[in-house]
């Protein structure tokens, strides 16, 4: 899918037909004319925007030929067979040329919806310097969202697992973890690109755009800190709960196996009088009074030893 976008002096957005000096050209999951339209006309290496097409792609910055090229890292929520929320990762290239920016990605994504929408504060197809860096900080903004909502789903998984004897809310759980392992992975990389940019000068900045760039790499910092702060929780909480369930299972075995052995004495009193040969009682009009007492006396005195041993 191929979108040409280009903002006015007036800061009004509009969906154009032809990539012109300014606009802004995003793909997703873009057809192989679709790739060679825009290398065409923008004079972009065709692996540029493949490389962006690769969703084990690592992020990077590299300039060639006054152009530069960025790829990072965004999340977004996926499913896995059971329904559970899965928390991943993909690549997006972002491309600066002399005239527009490009953005590549397999996926749309609602990240770049807010742009679509104009509702990013002085947001200018034609800044394609300033419109990267805003689209970095969205992007970052994303992950501190998401690792909000992953620590909200943990926090509900666990008031859940307090009564859990079944392994539905650990299966959760490891898809929670694994989210988390990704957005590690996937922050780390992305503060690397930003690292380099701050550094190098890759992009020129204005003094706005250094302070924008210093803001996305703290909220950065701080996401990573959070992903590995609930990666730890979490962790600790799978092994803690494993615990649990493993146990709450054995208070209901063991409670079943006690009241088991109590059931079990009426059993083995009337098995002895249903034998064809000489017992107490059996003569007596009261035996089978007399077998109920025994039987009776035996289980509630079974019952009172599990009781104080607190078996149940």
């Amino acid at each position: 899918m191929l979108e040409i976008y280009k903002s006015s002096e007036t800061r009004e957005l509009k969906q154009v037909d032809a990539i012109s000096k300014g606009c802004w050209v995003h793909m997703y999951a873009p057809t192989e004319q679709e790739i060679t339209l825009v290398a065409n006309e923008t004079q972009v290496y065709v692996d540029f925007i493949k490389d962006a097409l690769d969703d084990e792609e690592r992020p990077r910055i590299e300039r060639e030929d006054n152009q530069v090229y960025i790829i990072v890292d965004y999340p977004y929520i996926a499913h896995d067979e059971a329904g559970f929320p899965i928390y991943e990762t993909i690549p997006i290239g972002i491309i600066l040329t002399e005239d527009c920016m490009i953005t590549v990605s397999l996926k749309d994504t609602p990240i770049l919806e807010v742009f679509k929408n104009n509702k990013v504060k002085d947001f200018y197809t034609f800044k394609k310097n300033r419109f990267a860096l805003q689209l970095l900080a969205i992007i970052t903004s994303y992950y501190l969202r998401y690792l909000k909502q992953i620590n909200k789903k943990t926090n509900e998984i666990e008031r859940g697992l307090h009564k859990s004897m079944k392994n539905k809310e650990l299966y959760a759980l490891l898809g929670l973890e694994k989210s988390l392992v990704y957005f590690m992975t996937s922050l780390k990389s992305n503060k690397v690109v930003l690292d380099k940019i701050l550094r190098f000068n890759y992009i020129k900045m204005y003094e706005e755009d250094k302070d924008l760039l210093e803001d996305v790499m703290i909220e950065k910092i701080q996401a990573i800190e959070m992903a590995e702060t609930y990666s730890s929780i979490l962790s600790g909480m799978m092994d803690a709960f494993a615990s649990i369930i493993s146990n709450n299972v054995n208070i209901v075995m063991k409670f079943l196996t006690s009241f088991t052995i109590i059931l079990s004495f009426p059993t083995i009193v009337f098995s002895f009088y249903g034998m064809n040969v000489d017992l107490p009682f059996q003569r007596s009009p009261d035996a089978f009074l007399y077998s109920l007492i025994i039987a009776g006396g035996l289980s509630t005195l079974t019952a009172l030893i599990f009781w104080k041993k607190k078996y149940f």
